[in-house]
């Protein structure tokens, strides 16, 4: 390692790629910054302090191989460091735009806590990838020799498409069955183009695709067939189904007209980006345009719901959190971009009643303060007696997160173990489900988590469905001889 190429962190600022203007970017579901041009990822790269124990990949969950492919990006050896960033990871250029890396592998780095400020890992991630698509260094996704025998995949958003991706270069037969009509879960109509521009998602699917993976768009288990039924058609099935069911909020009103869950507004916006007829968004009660929106929430999911309704044109957006910024679940940065565009967050509050005859007219909400930590070690929120605060609404969104659809009795397979969340119960070191030959991964087995996760989860299943099916060939073949 050249002396003069890294340890920059001194001399070199941290630099972002730049973004776009608020009032611009607000106007449009293009993602919001541009990427590095390659003398500025190289430097930005070179800031690396090369620590001796890396806290960056410590706090990643794929262990990415970080400070060997900032070195890399700093020497000007692109392709290398793409080739060591995709050895860990299936989807870096994904990762890289939406990984909350604040809180991850840049909140972790030695010299952020030095006060130079962090090295800027996804946005140089993001830069590496991005560039070996325009490049051609993508290589085709190469089956290995064929095994004869065959994988479902339930669900093919990340933790299910990793998944896939690693068994495909085992040799098996990889069949992906998705409910929706394009594969991708909520990256593809979960997550808004200004944080992950969906031509990025359909070019991965489509090297799925032409490496022989076999996908069932719009195939609904339990309704298109029967689970036992797929059980018997695959040696072996994996659960990846993600965690869909709207957490729900008890206060009055909330049956009432306008009063809306997150990802039935997020998906209806994504929806439209494609072009497809949706009637609801057609019919104005799931566009925000001209509306004054309150957002119920704190995450990433609710900063997604008050970003897209700046886009559509609401006319005020609000974002009410029961506890204080600091102590917020989603990416501080979210929080930041959200208030550059113009939204309005209006902390310690949650909503004691939605006010309108048929439609909602306003939200009533309690002020808030907390009190005493609760189980989690987080100070828990407790009514203020200060009194109640309204304001206008005309659509109220519900991002209170993801709880798990009830799959034994949608699939009727009582036999599936479930935990009292609801969560398919696996076995934690073969990743395996009560049943003998199903498996599962994502957030169906942790909750409502991230991205990173699944795709972490999707590489640990399909290494443990491999050692499975190995051990399964061997017994068959014993018991023919």
């Amino acid at each position: 390692m050249a002396a003069d190429t890294m340890l920059r962190f001194v001399a070199t600022p941290q630099s972002y790629p730049d973004k776009r203007p608020a009032e611009l970017r607000a106007e449009d579901f293009r993602e919001i910054a541009d990427r590095y041009a390659i003398p500025s990822a190289e430097e930005q790269a070179g800031r690396c302090s090369q620590c001796g124990v890396p806290y960056c990949t410590v706090h990643c969950p794929l262990h990415n191989h970080i400070p060997d492919w900032l070195r890399l990006t700093a020497e000007g050896r692109l392709r290398e460091a793409y080739e060591l960033s995709n050895a860990t990871s299936s989807m870096p250029e994904i990762c890289g735009r939406i990984c909350p890396q604040d809180r991850l592998c840049e909140g972790n780095c030695v010299i952020e806590f030095s006060g130079h400020g962090a090295v800027t890992i996804g946005s140089v991630e993001k830069f590496i990838t991005d560039t070996a698509w325009e490049k051609g260094w993508i290589e085709p996704l190469v089956p290995g020799p064929a095994r004869g025998q065959s994988i479902g995949v339930i669900g093919a958003g990340p933790a299910g498409l990793t998944a896939a991706e690693y068994l495909r270069k085992y040799g098996y037969e990889v069949h992906v069955y998705d409910r929706h009509d394009r594969a991708g879960g909520l990256l593809t109509y979960g997550i808004p183009g200004f944080k992950l521009e969906k031509h990025v998602v359909t070019r991965r699917v489509d090297r799925l695709k032409e490496g022989g993976i076999v996908f069932h768009e719009g195939f609904a288990v339990g309704e298109d067939t029967r689970f036992a039924e797929l059980r018997q058609r695959h040696d072996a099935v994996l659960i990846a189904t993600g965690v869909y069911k709207a957490r729900e909020i008890d206060v009055r009103g909330n049956e009432a007209s306008g009063v809306i869950a997150a990802l039935d507004y997020l998906t209806a916006s994504n929806r439209k980006s494609f072009g497809d007829a949706v009637p609801d968004f057609d019919s104005g009660s799931l566009d925000a345009d001209g509306k004054n929106v309150v957002v119920i929430g704190g995450g990433d999911t609710a900063m997604d719901c008050v970003r897209t309704a700046i886009r559509q044109g609401a006319k005020s957006v609000r974002c009410l959190y029961r506890r204080d910024r600091a102590n917020m679940p989603g990416s501080q940065r979210e929080v930041a971009h959200a208030e550059e565009e113009g939204a309005e967050f209006v902390w310690l509050s949650a909503p004691h009643s939605f006010v309108g005859e048929e439609a909602v007219s306003s939200v009533r909400a309690n002020r808030m303060r907390l009190g005493a930590p609760d189980a989690s070690g987080r100070r828990a929120p407790e009514v203020d007696p200060g009194g109640p605060i309204d304001m206008p609404a005309d659509m109220v969104i519900k991002a209170l997160g993801f709880d798990a659809e009830e799959l034994p009795h949608l699939w009727d397979a009582p036999e599936l173990g479930v935990t009292r969340w609801g969560t398919v119960l696996v076995d934690n070191k073969t990743l395996m489900t009560s049943l003998d030959g199903v498996f599962a991964a994502g957030d169906i087995v942790r909750g409502a988590s991230l991205v990173v996760w699944a795709i972490r989860d999707g590489r640990d299943v399909a290494a443990s469905m491999h050692k499975y099916l190995k051990a399964k060939a061997a017994a068959d073949t014993k018991v023919a001889a």
